[in-house]
């Protein structure tokens, strides 16, 4: 096996663990924290569902998408957040 294959192949030894959160900055509408902190969670739910074996959006529903946030120690998303996930599952391909 080539030396470059053997360094792409690489195993994760240490489970996830977040990143630490940074104050936001101030001075935005309200509005702007709102849709930025709900984008920043679809993210993470989309990626622990690609993680799962989900990678269509027509397999995860409300239900699976807030299973999946129980989980992963995420608050149960909206409606809305789980949309957003849906949408960007679809456009990951």
């Amino acid at each position: 096996m080539p030396a470059t294959a053997a360094a792409r192949k690489s195993t994760i030894i240490t489970p996830y663990r977040p990143l630490e959160k940074r104050p936001l900055p101030a001075g935005r509408p309200r509005r702007w924290y709102v849709t930025h902190n709900r984008r920043l969670k679809a993210m993470r739910l989309s990626i622990a569902l690609l993680d799962s074996g989900i990678y269509l959006p027509t397999q995860a529903s409300n239900e699976k998408i807030r299973n999946t946030a129980e989980l992963v120690g995420i608050r149960p998303p909206s409606d809305t957040t789980c949309r957003l996930v849906r949408t960007l599952l679809r456009y990951s391909r």
